[in-house]
């Protein structure tokens, strides 16, 4: 038998940093924007190999609408055309999130 732990609505699990691809935006949620310190401008990086973007505040680069980053330019440029929510990895060293598009979409 495989039992399942019931948890109420008030103990939630920690949120995840979340990133959206759609045609031609990227948009993060709340807790990917609370990593990189609320940016202004964000630069936007693609690993060919590895089908990873790394998201990263910056003085030069893209412009961030709220939540939004219009980037049809660089999916276009890279050839990526993938859609969906997709988790999103912080590393402290970089300071910078890392999407692997490879992964399963969340829905």
């Amino acid at each position: 038998m495989a039992f399942e732990v019931y948890k109420p609505r008030g103990e939630r699990a920690e949120k995840l940093p979340l990133v959206s691809l759609s045609k031609n935006s990227l948009v993060m949620n709340n807790k990917a924007r609370e990593k990189l310190n609320k940016p202004e401008i964000v630069e936007l990086a693609y690993d060919k190999s590895s089908n990873t973007i790394r998201i990263k505040s910056s003085k030069d680069g893209l412009n961030v609408k709220k939540t939004k980053v219009f980037a049809k330019g660089f999916f276009n440029y890279f050839d990526i055309n993938k859609k969906g929510r997709f988790a999103a990895v912080y590393d402290e060293n970089e300071s910078a999130l890392y999407v692997n598009i490879d992964n399963t979409n969340l829905q």
